[in-house]
């Protein structure tokens, strides 16, 4: 049994990496041979990925508690005081195993096992929910790492495409592929990009929950599986192209974030303006034609399709999808700060619901004992104070003002 397993795998195995999926047509793994001074990238590489990646964790976690929240609290970032909900076994079982968001129904059924009114068990959920929200100086020193480490690798990123022809010709991207040599500086920018976002899928449950949280897990599992396809089939030069593209403009996103919660709305608004204008030309203009034209044309002046060229370009059309997505988000905020001439609420972010729930119940609590006040008054032609007795035997309206008998 365990040797069927074993040649099942190792077929696998041969199947997956036959060189008609990997290489251009008439170059096999043969033609791929390592030789001295000569190295070229290999699959196994990519494991150090994993071990970088958690570095980094430990890196963000040291970073984010001895500079981000110091430095938040030094900036007047301030952490919305928020009532707790108060301990209910029943509605915290419910909350942790069902559902966070229950129907009118089910808030009901909860409101008579628990012997409350319909609107304490409302605004329970809706404070548990907040309980759960990040805290503004979480959401900052989150912010603050992101900007430190996509400063760090999109200088890194020009640092080490400065000097490489296919940077400024980009036809040079298929010179002599696939028998590109791997420089040590491509390897270590590859390693860094592609560790970074490992370590953002290791803390995804821990991170900043948005809008288009969904939108994001794509995003990365397209990502990784870009950067390690591009890098088995070397690819490498037009993923360092693609690569440095993406840095450029989160670069501009993560401070316009921390100015955003440091309460900066004008520099705020500016920055905003900067990254959206950066955005929308880097991937809307800059990533279409430098990649994706020549991804899909110039590579066609070397070799033939075959199906790493076809895969490829279907992950890179799933990227651009998304910038497409995420580029609409942003116009519409553009249009709208036109139109009001105020920055709107980040539309990916989730809101608290404590502050207009909670006005909109103690308006509709006033309302409902302003109706019966009123209508104490009109029926019994008397009014009655807060415990008191009735005053019928001692004042009536009269022309608006009480009168005494």
């Amino acid at each position: 049994m365990g040797d069927s397993s074993g040649r099942m795998a190792r077929s696998l195995y041969e199947w997956l990496w036959r060189h008609e999926f990997w290489l251009p047509p008439g170059i096999t793994w043969e033609d791929m041979q390592e030789s001295e001074g000569t190295h070229y990238p290999q699959p196994r590489d990519l494991l150090l990925s994993i071990p970088f990646a958690l570095i980094l964790v430990v890196l963000r976690c040291a970073f984010e508690r001895a500079i981000a929240l110091p430095l938040s609290t030094k900036l007047g970032v301030r952490d919305k005081q928020r009532p707790k909900a108060q301990p209910n076994p029943v509605l915290e079982t419910f909350y942790s195993t069902r559902c966070k968001n229950p129907g009118e129904g089910e808030l009901l059924r909860l409101a008579k096992q628990c012997d409350l009114a319909v609107r304490k068990v409302e605004k329970w959920f809706r404070r548990r929910r907040n309980m759960d929200r990040p805290s503004l100086s979480k959401k900052f020193s989150e912010a603050c790492w992101r900007f430190t480490f996509y400063i760090i690798s999109f200088f890194t990123g020009l640092a080490v495409l400065y000097d490489k022809p296919w940077f400024w010709d980009h036809r040079e991207c298929w010179t002599g592929y696939p028998q590109q040599p791997l420089q040590p500086s491509l390897f270590w920018y590859y390693m860094l990009e592609l560790s970074f976002y490992w370590s953002l899928v290791f803390t995804l449950p821990f991170d900043v929950k948005r809008k288009d949280f969904k939108e994001q897990i794509v995003h990365h599992a397209a990502t990784i599986f870009l950067i390690s396809f591009s890098y088995c089939a070397n690819y490498i030069r037009i993923g360092t192209l693609v690569m440095v593209i993406h840095d450029a403009s989160d670069c501009f996103l993560e401070p316009t974030k921390i100015f955003n919660y440091m309460k900066w709305k004008k520099t705020c608004d500016s920055l905003f303006m900067i990254f959206s204008a950066v955005f929308l030309i880097s991937r809307l203009v800059i990533y279409p034609y430098t990649v994706l034209y020549n991804t899909y044309y110039y590579s066609m002046e070397i070799f033939q399709p075959f199906f790493g060229y076809y895969f490829v370009n279907v992950l890179l059309i799933i990227l651009q999808l998304l910038h497409v997505f995420w580029s609409c988000l942003i116009i519409h905020m553009v249009y709208k700060f036109i139109i009001q001439g105020t920055m709107e609420k980040d539309m990916r972010s989730d809101t608290e619901e404590s502050d207009k729930d909670e006005e909109r119940d103690i308006i509709r609590e006033k309302e409902t004992n302003g109706i019966t006040y009123f209508s104490n008054v009109t029926s019994n032609g008397y009014i009655q104070r807060n415990g008191s007795e009735p005053l019928d035997n001692r004042a009536h309206l009269a022309n608006g003002h009480a009168k005494e008998r």
